[in-house]
């Protein structure tokens, strides 16, 4: 399987279909497994690059914070690798994060910007929603915010579990448990390291880039659900207000993982906005 040492990790990636390309970065705590109700439906008509972000799969977990500004990099720098000058860009949560910093830091490389069911910075619902995963794990938060928890004592079936319910309906996690197990095979196969997990959670939280969004001239996709638990679509409303020119799709009853609950409505308005 692929893997290129990009700055000083190893980072896995895949690659499908032909065509212009397009680059898939995935959210919080998920590796590339996360599109694979995507990758068919795209690279029918693209060059579908999908890859592990630092501290999950197949990809490198170093230790410590990480910063939504170095995996953004990390992405460039397998665009580098693969010698693509200039690709459209699909982030999902923390991975539209990621495609944030990536279109600002790298402007030249982004030809179209798909942001689906992320911020451009947390709010209070983000910071609750922390609290409750944090607490639920056993961990705690401390007055100056700083996470707590014995990493030996955490079972990585018990973080899921109190992930799912904010990213899924209730009803789809009743039918479809076998499909949700299948996504976060990855995490679980390829080696699990909470730290890493926290990392990338400390990224999430530092993450900042309203005032910088209207320097972006990437045609924009906003994509939301307007079910979603964990990152409000009000979010997705301040992302299309913010960009210039940006087009706000409001996915009715979607949740945050809509791409798994709705894969059509999901791949139908990203080929949409791709091929407009």
């Amino acid at each position: 399987m692929p893997t290129t040492q990009i700055h000083d990790i190893e980072l896995y990636y895949e690659e499908h279909g032909h065509g212009d390309p397009l680059l898939c970065i995935m959210g919080f705590a998920t590796d590339s497994t996360g599109w694979l109700l995507q990758t068919p439906a795209f690279a029918e008509h693209y060059r579908t690059i999908v890859f592990d972000n630092r501290g999950v799969g197949r990809s490198a977990k170093p230790t410590g914070a990480y910063t939504i500004h170095e995996m953004a990099d990390d992405a460039a720098a397998l665009l580098d690798h693969l010698d693509i000058d200039r690709a459209h860009v699909l982030g999902l949560s923390m991975g539209g994060m990621i495609a944030q910093e990536l279109v600002l830091r790298h402007p030249h490389r982004v030809q179209k910007l798909i942001l689906a069911a992320t911020f451009p910075e947390p709010d209070v619902a983000t910071e609750e929603n922390r609290k409750i995963i944090f607490t639920q794990m056993g961990g705690s938060i401390t007055e100056a915010g700083e996470m707590k928890i014995d990493f030996t004592a955490l079972n990585p079936l018990m973080f899921f579990q109190h992930l799912l319910p904010l990213v899924f309906n209730p009803s789809f996690i009743q039918t479809e448990l076998p499909k949700l197990m299948q996504l976060f095979s990855g995490a679980l196969q390829y080696g699990f390291s909470i730290e890493a997990i926290m990392g990338q959670m400390q990224a999430i939280l530092a993450h900042k880039a309203t005032d910088r969004l209207s320097t972006i001239t990437a045609p924009t996709l906003v994509l939301t659900g307007d079910a979603d638990r964990l990152i409000s679509p009000a979010n997705s409303a301040v992302l299309a207000r913010s960009i210039p020119g940006a087009k706000l799709v409001e996915v009715p009853g979607g949740s945050h993982g809509f791409n798994i609950e709705m894969p059509e409505r999901f791949n139908g308005a990203v080929l949409e906005f791709l091929a407009a």
